[in-house]
């Protein structure tokens, strides 16, 4: 899976960039052991309200608006990926198209555990697979994969 993962990674054709600035990094992505179990399937990343959320990458909004009582944007990428930002007063609304670091709203306060003024908790997915957002900054945790035809020595 891990090695898949990896391979579904590099074979992003779009650049990918900080949805906030600058970024603080409050809580790291924590896959849970099996899909229904609790865990944390995104990044939650410190600022101030009302800091600007900008699209990672270009893509088209599927979703503006309140859910669950919090405004949250999500946007497609090409190549399968599924960006998702929350809390945000959106500026955009469904069906638009933007780019890299185009404005999506503003940063409210108010996510749940937040240790500063305000988190943004920026979540990514393929289908129904959570990824961790900050792999595709190059930023996740490093990985050693095996190397066909290579053995351990042992």
């Amino acid at each position: 899976m891990l090695l898949l993962l990896a391979f579904v990674l590099a074979a992003i054709p779009v650049p990918y960039a900080w949805p906030v600035s600058p970024p603080q990094v409050t809580r790291r992505f924590e896959a849970p052991p099996e899909p229904w179990l609790a865990g944390h399937r995104g990044v939650d990343l410190g600022g101030t309200p009302g800091t600007a959320v900008r699209a990672t990458a270009a893509g088209t909004v599927l979703y503006a608006g309140v859910l669950a009582g919090r405004g949250v944007v999500s946007v497609a990428h090409p190549g399968g990926l599924r960006s998702t930002y929350e809390p945000v007063s959106p500026a955009v609304a469904a069906g638009d198209t933007v780019t890299a670091g185009e404005s999506l709203g503003t940063l409210d306060p108010g996510h749940p555990g937040c240790p500063v003024a305000a988190c943004l908790h920026w979540g990514v997915r393929r289908g129904t697979d959570y990824l961790d957002p900050l792999t595709l900054l190059g930023l996740g945790p490093v990985r050693l994969l095996p190397v066909p035809g290579v053995q351990d020595g042992g």
